[in-house]
């Protein structure tokens, strides 16, 4: 939920696509190495978070669901591009709402891709059906197959502020649940809570080990700490001269590797966006097929400046 009383952006900065508000060269990212292919599975959600950068709700349907066969005709465009993509990657919403994420991860997996489901593990995730289909798709395809389950907080009064009152409890079942089935689990969790990242992976660790969950809460892929992207917040404008003065390629920001399928509530068929944060501001629609999504990307938003460049985030595994 945004904060509508917070003060706005200047009007000047994330205008014009090729300059900034300065007048200099914005910087833009190429399609340089191809890692993971991401499907939204559609915005729905069984809960509604106090910060959902994607605004999902049991209501928001702005992306509808996705279906297996339109997950398998960008497959195909995969083998057709041989983009050397290792990961699929489905997120949402809650992606086990949707009624083929079973299915459409285990064609992925059947292709030999990895396959990465972000997930809260809970209600949707422990109905009888999901649980069955999860169990078959860890025996045919072991640790091919990860959940990264949000947990925001290692502490269930800071999580359950953002989740709702008992959500910390009903993802810790739902990750128990996992645990026993021999499923690869990853955390995602928040840096908004005043503490040094030492302090919280400090605390994942102790939760794992409380649990018995086998997650490495010193590994940056494992347990992924991920910071406040709120678009009220003065940021700098990235230009072609950061690279050089921040130390940074290029290379490192997500729209280098990933690419992100959405379908449109109304549109006759899937689009492909530059990255998971943005799947709503129509300048970083790429196109309707992997052919058109291989064009540069211009960093023309405060979430490309706070939480890729700046902040160093990815949302891949």
């Amino acid at each position: 939920m945004k904060d509508h009383l917070a003060p706005p952006l200047s009007p000047e900065k994330f205008q014009g696509p090729l300059v900034t508000a300065k007048g200099e060269a914005r910087a833009e990212v190429l399609l340089t190495h191809p890692e993971t292919l991401w499907f939204n599975t559609g915005t729905l959600c069984n809960i509604e978070c106090m910060n959902c950068y994607i605004e999902s709700s049991p209501s928001n349907d702005r992306l509808v669901y996705i279906t297996a066969l339109e997950v398998e005709s960008f497959l195909d465009q995969l083998d057709d591009r041989a983009w050397g993509v290792r990961e699929i990657g489905f997120t949402g919403g809650e992606p086990f709402m949707n009624p083929d994420m079973i299915e459409m991860a285990r064609r992925a997996l059947t292709r030999g891709y990895d396959v990465l489901i972000l997930t809260n593990a809970m209600r949707p995730m422990m109905r009888k059906s999901v649980q069955t289909g999860l169990a078959d798709l860890k025996k045919a395809f072991g640790d091919k197959l990860t959940l990264r389950i949000s947990v925001d907080h290692w502490s269930a009064s800071r999580h359950d502020l953002e989740r709702g009152s008992g959500s910390f409890e009903k993802t810790l079942e739902g990750m128990r649940w996992l645990r026993d089935a021999g499923i690869r689990m990853a955390v995602a969790g928040r840096t908004v809570w005043g503490e040094t990242e030492d302090e919280a992976r400090t605390g994942y660790e102790a939760l794992y080990q409380r649990e018995g969950f086998e997650i490495d809460a010193r590994d940056p892929g494992a347990t992924v700490l991920f910071p406040e992207m709120d678009e009220s917040v003065d940021v700098p404008e990235i230009t072609t001269a950061c690279w050089g003065i921040l130390g940074k390629s290029q290379d490192d920001v997500m729209c280098a590797s990933s690419r992100m399928v959405v379908k449109r509530r109304g549109a006759a068929a899937p689009a492909v966006v530059a990255c998971t944060l943005l799947p709503y501001e129509p300048e970083f629609e790429l196109g309707a097929t992997l052919a058109e999504a291989e064009r540069p990307v211009r960093l023309n938003h405060p979430h490309c400046a706070k939480f890729c460049v700046l902040g160093g985030a990815s949302c891949s595994a």
